[in-house]
């Protein structure tokens, strides 16, 4: 197999549709397989999740529901969700579903965790008038490594860690190959794919188009592109604000789909959509816009290896945003130099943005991001590039990743802990 070829295996797995927060769509994935496990009447839920998943769960809309939250999203995977469709589990929510899912909310019915540990993990319990079933999410958002039931008369059936775990041991190999790749051979085997291998990622111009145009045409959530497309629009404006538009629609829990990168909708959000502008403004071709996506992608993909699934940065606007600058470098005739140029730029610009939780809020992180990603690709292009030894940023791109993830973890894991804990301050104030 053709180096390349793995690197569009990867793409293939990591840039997916998905419908709402990935966070809240993840418990919905969970309970809706737990519930598909042991059927019957549901009467109680049981929620435990990882402390970065509470996090960017708790105040994001739900797509179908004027809801926010980890109990209705698992109330909803319980009573409408479908499991086969992955990170759209919640395409077809019935109203007479809905209600049932919102009364049994209402109801206490649905009981949720905190489980002190990082990272992406969801435990689901539900427990019908058949028995309990149970399914346990980890490492990604739709890593299912534990299925279990047991029924009235006590018998239990699972799919042990093992079993699961070995389905996916030859994707866990592939991630780690690239990550022990240099930028500059990530560049050119991007350059080298086939047009027609890597087509594919203009599926993700017309989906987050279509969300950001939702945006543009109204006031959602909190309105940042639909304020700001009133402003003079230079190439980065447009292309931070077409983000913007797409990220107030997202959180808002519009009920339309996006396409994500590395697990997550607003990171594929910031990944597309400002390489998506850049080329209409610049006029290049469909197979110049595939090319750039895939960097941005890989990049993106890449970053959030020595980051984390889920950290304490804003990986829409570190990781994204810094390969969504190396996608936009790419388009305007940089080689190498410039691409590494301007991930340096970007690494120097935003990477101390932190990560408090998923919410309207996020429009703001994105559009700064893009506009990041537009200044850095266009600096570097003119020869201005962060220098080594001012700051995180090392002669060596690798190393300056490296520098980027240590950063978030171990460096921010305090950072963390205190912006959740802030955040629970704010609910049981009142606040949120």
């Amino acid at each position: 197999m053709k180096d390349y070829q793995f690197i569009i295996e990867i793409l293939k797995k990591e840039v997916v549709p998905a419908l709402g927060c990935t966070e809240p769509v993840a418990i919905a994935l969970a309970a809706a397989k737990a519930r598909e496990i042991i059927q019957g009447e549901p009467q109680k839920i049981k929620i435990r999740v990882s402390s970065n998943i509470f996090k960017n769960a708790m105040a994001v809309g739900i797509p179908g529901t004027d809801r926010v939250g980890i109990d209705i999203a698992g109330a909803l995977g319980v009573f409408c969700g479908d499991s086969q469709r992955g990170l759209e589990v919640l395409a077809e929510v019935e109203e007479e579903k809905l209600t049932e899912a919102i009364k049994f909310v209402d109801e206490n019915k649905v009981d949720v965790q905190l489980v002190p540990q990082n990272g992406v993990f969801i435990e689901v319990i539900v427990q019908t008038n058949m028995g309990t079933g149970r399914c346990i999410i980890e490492d990604n958002h739709t890593n299912i490594v534990l299925v279990e039931k047991e029924d009235q008369s006590g018998k239990r059936t699972w799919r042990n860690r093992s079993e699961i775990q070995d389905a996916n041991h030859d994707y866990r190999e592939q991630l780690e190959w690239l990550k022990n790749k240099k930028v500059a051979e990530i560049v050119d085997l991007v350059q080298e794919i086939p047009f027609e291998d890597i087509a594919f990622m203009l599926e993700g111009k017309e989906m987050n188009l279509k969300v950001a145009k939702a945006g543009l045409e109204q006031k959602v959530g909190l309105g940042v592109g639909y304020y700001t497309q009133k402003d003079h629009l230079t190439m980065e404006n447009y292309a931070a604000t077409l983000t913007a538009a797409a990220c107030d629609v997202r959180m808002a829990g519009v009920k339309l789909p996006v396409m994500s990168s590395a697990g997550s909708g607003n990171h594929g959000l910031t990944a597309i959509l400002p390489i998506v502008a850049v080329a209409e403004k610049l006029e290049k071709s469909d197979e110049e816009l595939a090319r750039a996506l895939a960097l941005s992608h890989l990049i993106t993909i890449y970053i959030k290896l020595f980051t984390g699934k889920l950290s304490p940065i804003c990986g829409c606007a570190v990781a994204a945003g810094t390969g969504a600058g190396a996608g936009i470098a790419l388009l305007m005739g940089g080689d190498i130099q410039v691409i590494e140029g301007t991930i340096k730029n970007t690494a120097a610009n935003i990477t101390g943005m932190i990560c408090d939780g998923g919410k309207i809020g996020c429009a703001l992180k994105l559009y700064n991001a893009t506009i990041s990603a537009c200044l850095s690709a266009k600096l570097a292009t003119e020869g201005v590039v962060v220098p080594a030894d001012n700051g995180i940023i090392h002669e060596n791109i690798e190393q300056t990743i490296i520098n980027m993830g240590e950063l978030s973890y171990p460096g921010m894991e305090k950072t963390d802990q205190v912006i959740l804990q802030i955040m629970l301050n704010n609910k049981t104030k009142g606040c949120a």
